[in-house]
């Protein structure tokens, strides 16, 4: 027999249970009808922008990618974690990698390292490939970017150099332009997930850390072809990206400033109607990121980054020197101030010399996407662009196209500062008209909450496929 106290103790904590689940089950369904309208705010906004099929070139770092589970692949080689983490310009041994990489993983942010040692890249593709679930991909700035602007129904032409194996993965429309190689240079993209455990370290964010030997893209072999192509091509819009291929790349004395000075002289002639726009990566070797600022950042008039290369771009153009880390989660208030500095740097550039004055930025980042467009250029439908772009993230990263909000959440605050600044005005995000659009100085700007995707399919190329997706409608 049941004391009655019992009873009435067992009849509280089921109703406390029944009422905690009722509770949580309509939390669900608020943050579910959330998810809903701020979706079918996005599509509204993406779909009010027209697309018009424009001429697009776009160039370098053609690439084919390799993307395993990285801590499943270093288990597989009895690769353990390291007691410490140090960041290595360039990979030659085993604990030179797992030293960098968890200087990365640590942080969940995104990063691209040069192995200078051969033999054990190669030894470290041919294990990945031996791994369940490997995938093999069409990688690189140029042929991603350019694969998303084509799919987008845009004529484009890529240059670079592949193997005609690679190429065949590109829409049947797409030209590449520079001769085919027997061999395309690989990159193994060791990726994360949120929440992942590695020895002592923990990762914060999904993403992935890449590295290569690459022999081909680094000299952007293939640029006098592209060159040749684009004179009679007369394109609306060239796209530079890859040149982080660079980075600690064992150039011979004089050849890395020789084709930097190449492609500038190159973007020098670009016809005033032609909008270049160069897309940023990760760097760490500052002489090189101050020549691509002197070289290719001056004569672009749209920038592509996200909130890593962001605050590096910055700091450069203010006489600082490159992080290699910065906050993963960062404020929207911090990213549209740092954009202003950009901004304000470069758009007050001479016009001298083929130079150009800067009138649009975007910058991608997990949480959301932020476009700044100057009013006096012709960049249009900013504000469907960081829809279409807010989408692409969640429609790539979670490999389907029609967005299921069971699979989505949302990171982004209900409500953000214009600036971090105390007397800054707060914008509230409204669901059923997600894009937040308002003009400063003389400059307008637009930013999209991105549905986040909780079941990933891939990280890498995420960043080439977002900034090509912003600019399908703009050109």
């Amino acid at each position: 027999m049941i004391p009655g106290s019992l009873k009435y103790g067992a009849t509280i904590s089921f109703i406390i249970a029944a009422l905690a689940f009722i509770y949580k089950r309509h939390q669900d369904e608020v943050l579910q009808e959330r998810l809903r309208d701020v979706l079918s705010g996005l599509l509204r906004a993406e779909k009010k922008g027209h697309t018009e099929k424009q001429k697009i070139a776009v160039a370098f770092g053609a690439c084919e990618d390799v993307l395993v589970n990285g801590l499943d692949l270093l288990n597989f080689m009895n690769v353990s974690a390291p007691t410490k983490v140090h960041h290595h310009d360039s990979i030659n041994t085993i604990a030179d990698l797992t030293e960098t990489m968890a200087y990365f993983f640590q942080h969940g942010a995104a990063a691209e390292r040069y192995i200078s040692n051969r033999t054990l890249f190669n030894m470290l593709v041919d294990a990945a490939l031996k791994q369940e679930g490997v995938r093999r991909l069409l990688g690189g700035n140029a042929p991603v970017i350019g694969k998303r602007l084509s799919m987008e129904g845009l004529d484009v032409v890529l240059g670079g150099r592949m193997a005609k194996s690679l190429a065949g993965t590109l829409p049947k429309e797409m030209q590449v332009i520079g001769e085919p190689v027997e061999m395309s240079d690989t990159h193994l993209i060791l990726e994360y997930k949120t929440g992942d455990k590695w020895g002592q370290f923990a990762c914060p964010r999904a993403n992935r850390f890449i590295i290569h030997a690459d022999q081909i893209n680094p000299v952007l072999d293939g640029l006098e072809d592209f060159i040749s192509k684009v004179e009679t091509y007369n394109p609306a819009l060239i796209v530079i990206g890859g040149l982080q291929m660079m980075d600690n790349f064992p150039f011979e004395k004089g050849v890395r400033e020789a084709r930097l000075a190449k492609l500038r002289s190159f973007l020098q002639k670009v016809p005033k109607e032609t909008h270049v726009h160069f897309e940023m990566a990760s760097f760490i070797d500052e002489s090189l990121l101050r020549d691509i600022v002197d070289n290719v950042v001056v004569y672009s008039d749209s920038l592509g980054m996200n909130e890593q290369e962001l605050p590096n771009l910055a700091s450069i153009l203010e006489g600082g020197n490159v992080t290699l880390v910065s906050d993963s989660y960062p404020r929207v208030a911090t990213v549209l101030d740092q954009m202003r500095t950009v901004y304000g740097l470069l758009s007050n550039t001479k016009e001298v010399d083929g130079k150009r004055k800067l009138t649009r930025i975007h910058v991608h980042t997990l949480a959301f996407q932020a476009i700044m467009t100057s009013k006096t250029s012709t960049w249009k439908n900013t504000m469907s662009s960081a829809a279409k772009a807010a989408l692409t993230a969640h429609r790539y990263t979670c490999g389907e196209y029609d967005i299921d909000t069971f699979k989505a959440r949302l990171i982004m605050d209900e409500s953000f500062s214009l600036s971090k600044t105390a007397d800054s005005e707060r914008i509230l995000v409204q669901d059923k008209r997600p894009v937040a659009c308002w003009q400063e100085n003389d400059y307008d700007m637009c930013v999209s909450p991105v549905l986040v995707c909780t079941k990933i399919l891939q990280t890498a190329g995420g960043g080439d496929n977002v900034s090509g997706a912003g600019l399908v409608l703009q050109v």
